[in-house]
């Protein structure tokens, strides 16, 4: 019988591999990391890592998909009106949060070896996000260069704040984000 969760043991393993594909990314190119170096890696058979994947790039489509099923409740729960653009407080803590609960994996899809396909997937969706609320604005700004503003800023600051050594909280990087961008807006 299947309750749909999956096994203690799957996770577990899930977990390793998902470890061992971190500690791989923080010094070698996805292509360059083999079925066969990350099993030796976490002291698996290469056979039980082909029970949950089909390849290291399978894996690494699978991880994201589930970082960004977790991205869009984000910015469906709270980016939802003008209010959250010009105010943008709660989104920016919630992602941020979400970002320190990941922030390994974070760092590494973001870091020299990571995955350029990951940030720019990330940098299209809040850019849809964010045209579909300006556009309600009407006003005679160029959209393009607000959108390129606040993502490319964000980014800039999560890349930052995810190579620091002793971050600053997620309350306190939400904060410092909403006053830049907030400055930043007020000025058109």
């Amino acid at each position: 019988m299947q309750t749909g969760k999956e096994d203690r043991r799957v996770r577990r393993t899930k977990t390793l591999l998902l470890q061992g594909l971190i500690h791989l990314m923080e010094t070698k190119e996805i292509k360059d990391i083999s079925v066969k170096e990350l099993s030796d890696y976490i002291d698996i058979n290469r056979g039980t890592f082909y029970l949950h994947y089909n390849d290291i790039y399978d894996m690494l489509s699978q991880i994201e998909d589930q970082l960004f099923v977790e991205f869009n409740d984000i910015l469906d729960r709270t980016l939802t009106c003008e209010s959250a653009v010009l105010s943008p407080q709660q989104t920016l803590q919630d992602i941020f949060s979400f970002l320190d609960r990941h922030r390994n994996l974070a760092k590494a899809m973001m870091g020299p070896h990571g995955d350029l396909a990951f940030v720019n997937r990330l940098k299209d969706l809040v850019k849809q996000r964010i045209y579909s609320i300006l556009k309600q604005r009407q006003s005679a700004c160029d959209y393009a260069y607000i959108e390129a503003f606040i993502v490319s800023g964000c980014i800039g600051v999560i890349d930052t704040w995810l190579k620091q050594p002793s971050p600053r909280s997620p309350e306190e990087m939400a904060t410092l984000c909403s006053t830049m961008l907030n400055k930043g807006i007020q000025l058109l």
